[in-house]
């Protein structure tokens, strides 16, 4: 499965649009993140322990929205954007969306 951030896929041809496709999780903060946020949070820095957990939840959103291409036939999914929110407090929402094709053979 090909997927991009660009509307098109170069030298391919997309012939057929196949419709929205999403990938999302929701992530809850652990409390010993959250420790180790407050220490740094004093002395400045990455907190690398959060900076892992997003990252796993983009990579995870990412799994989903392909699976769902995957299972509208698709073979590509063009124009993905990435958003976050806060759903209840100490958890977040990362959602990955794009628009599934087809391609030219």
């Amino acid at each position: 499965m090909i997927y991009s951030t660009t509307e098109t896929i170069p030298g391919k041809e997309i012939t057929e649009i196949v419709g929205v496709v999403t990938g999302n999780v929701v992530q809850a903060k652990h409390i010993g993140r959250d420790i180790m946020a407050g220490l740094k949070s004093i002395v400045g820095g990455e907190i690398r322990g959060y900076t892992e957990m997003l990252t796993e939840a983009r990579d995870l959103a990412i799994q989903r929205l392909v699976a769902s291409a995957n299972e509208k036939g698709a073979d590509a999914v063009v124009g993905i954007r990435f958003t976050t929110s806060a759903i209840m407090d100490g958890s977040s929402e990362i959602m990955a969306f794009g628009t599934a094709v087809k391609l030219k053979k």
